[in-house]
């Protein structure tokens, strides 16, 4: 059975060393003293590698069941629910007004990056949660947010997203869900969603549905589209559950992988709803949920590839074949274990220079979450912003890449169940798909982000580069490994800009042609920035004196891999994109 074990001292150094977050002015950071977040994170370790990791494979074998409109999670399933609400990790980081803790978001995502190493379908259930309750939380009037709030910050009542129906998924002008208004102010709610995360279950003793739908007469399109609330029992005057509402799940999606989470059709026949803000701006409140579910998905990319790679590495550790080119490194066995290969270790240093480089790049887009939404800070918003497509299409990608380096690692053995490597391929597969496929986060990166605002956010980014490493070029070794190859590799995302600029007003498919490489190569540059900054902080480290150099050490050899062996890429990316249009879109559609 594979294992799990939450890297609470990469997260560490990355909260007090890298982004140094005491010493930062965004308020809640000064309460974020050392004692304190590893109070946090090692008990949320402890839960995620005791109570969470050992019903994944649990949850994956049984699935979830339904009969008779009834859905029931898997065996355990109820019990570490149970406990996650005790232990009060629902709200985390949620207002106190509705009884959260109030942490930041970046302590959560930590967090949450564990509960989805150790059992992603599992956590699943509270993720959507969570970005129901944000949205309920930006866009509610005051009366939903007292009555729905509380329960959903305690964990008592879950909640879901509704956008997707069978003719529509990106496209969600297509819609046909209507809302007719009622007399007493309320809607009922007709139509069918499908694909909807943990939209039938008995985890909690109600589900808060947030369904997007059309009122009649309105706009035509995506300006026609509202935003409501409806709940799987109707709230009674007390605030307890009380009649069944009029909507049903209607079957279980057969899915690749998460089969612990119950993935629903959802019939609206008629159902009680209550419109959230104004009348036509749904998707705009949407994209609230929207965009944390991105960010959130990004973090399963990643946080998968870390428990495949942590089962990759024991294994190559332990299991004997063949012998070192250089010498024999086992004496005493028959064979060496397969680390002392090169090809090997290549495998294992790709896996852990992308999730190292990967949690500080989320990271650092959570710690601009905070900025934005706690310092309200205009241009932390506009670069998070830019950055979320980054986020979820390069970190889910490259996760995925990570898995299936674990599985192979293994051989053979990788291939059978029992080992659970192939469950983690399974897995990381559905986040390239979900909250917008990763082809459309691409599409998104550079047909909207990238020019917004006269293309302030990414000029802002350029010039962060710019400035780190001119304040640190005095640095001899972080320059030759670090700053030298993020300089190379910054000047190949310019020169993508500039192409866009040259020929994407002329024609737009030689931009949205070369779209998917530019996320890539974004990434890419993102990811050599943090390296670049992890290599910075080791340096100091060794340079104050620590009792653990050889973690300081290792950081180093780690990012220099990265550096040299996958940095590089961007030249590739930039290649394939000044290629233009004319080899993607020559072939006429009925030659495919």
């Amino acid at each position: 059975m594979p294992h799990y074990t939450a890297p609470t001292r990469d997260m560490q150094f990355l909260l007090h060393e890298v982004l140094n977050v005491t010493g930062s002015d965004i308020p809640g950071y000064d309460e974020l003293e050392p004692d304190v977040t590893s109070a946090v994170l090692e008990e949320a370790g402890r839960l995620a590698g005791e109570v969470l990791a050992p019903l994944n494979p649990v949850g994956d074998a049984e699935g979830c069941h339904f009969e008779n409109g009834v859905v029931r999670a898997p065996k355990g399933f109820q019990n570490a629910y149970d406990e996650m609400r005790a232990g009060g990790w629902m709200g985390l980081d949620a207002d106190p007004a509705y009884g959260g803790q109030g942490m930041p978001y970046l302590l959560g995502t930590a967090v949450g990056e564990m509960f989805v190493s150790a059992n992603m379908a599992f956590n699943m259930y509270q993720g959507l949660t969570h970005g129901a309750y944000s949205t309920i939380h930006a866009h509610g009037s005051e009366a939903q947010k007292a009555t729905y709030l509380p329960k959903m910050v305690s964990g008592e009542w879950s909640g879901t997203m509704n956008l997707t129906e069978p003719q529509c998924g990106t496209d969600l002008g297509l819609i046909r869900t209507k809302a007719e208004p009622q007399d007493d102010g309320s809607y009922r709610i007709t139509g069918q969603k499908i694909w909807i995360s943990a939209g039938e279950h008995d985890l909690s003793e109600n589900i808060i549905h947030l369904v997007l739908a059309k009122i009649p007469g309105g706009p035509e399109g995506t300006k026609g589209i509202s935003l409501f609330i409806v709940p799987k029992f109707l709230v009674t005057e007390d605030g307890a559950p009380g009649a069944r509402n009029a909507v049903q799940c209607g079957g279980l999606e057969h899915k690749m992988g998460i089969h612990g989470n119950a993935t629903c059709v959802m019939h609206y026949d008629g159902a009680t709803g209550y419109l959230v803000g104004e009348a036509h701006t749904g998707l705009k409140a949407m994209f609230t949920m929207m965009n944390e579910a991105r960010i959130g998905v990004g973090v399963q990319g990643y946080a998968l590839g870390e428990v495949a790679y942590q089962n990759a590495r024991a294994f190559a550790q332990d299991r004997l074949q063949g012998r070192a080119a250089t010498g024999t490194a086992n004496p005493d066995g028959p064979a060496d274990p397969i680390i002392v290969h090169p090809d090997v270790r290549r495998n294992l240093m790709h896996q852990k220079s992308f999730v190292e480089g990967a949690r500080a790049f989320t990271f650092w887009g959570a710690e601009m979450i905070d900025r934005a939404m706690r310092a309200e800070d205009a241009e932390a918003e506009a670069m998070i912003s830019l950055l979320t497509p980054v986020i979820k299409g390069f970190l889910t990608d490259k996760g995925f890449e990570t898995t299936v380096l674990a599985q192979q690692t293994y051989g053979g053995s990788g291939y059978v169940k029992e080992w659970g490597a192939e469950q983690f391929v399974r897995d990381a597969r559905i986040a390239m798909i979900y909250e917008g496929t990763n082809g459309i986060q691409s599409l998104d990166l550079v047909g909207r982000k990238l020019p917004s605002r006269g293309g302030q956010a990414i000029m802002a980014f350029f010039e962060l580069v710019k400035t780190f490493i001119k304040e640190n070029e005095g640095h001899e070794a972080l320059k030759a490994g670090f700053l030298d190859p993020l300089k190379a590799a910054s000047k190949d995302l310019q020169a993508a800009g500039t192409y866009f600029m040259q020929h994407g007003m002329k024609n737009p498919n030689a931009a949205l042609a070369g779209s998917y490489d530019f996320m890539h190569l974004f990434g890419h540059v993102c990811l050599g920035l943090m390296w670049a900054r992890q290599a910075k902080a080791a340096y100091a480290a060794l340079a104050n004196g620590t009792g653990d150099a050889a973690f300081y050490e290792g950081k180093l050899v780690t990012g220099r891999y990265y550096m040299a062996r996958q940095l590089p890429a961007t030249a590739l990316h930039l290649a394939r994109i000044e290629s233009g249009d004319e080899t993607v879109m020559a072939l006429e559609a009925e030659a495919f």
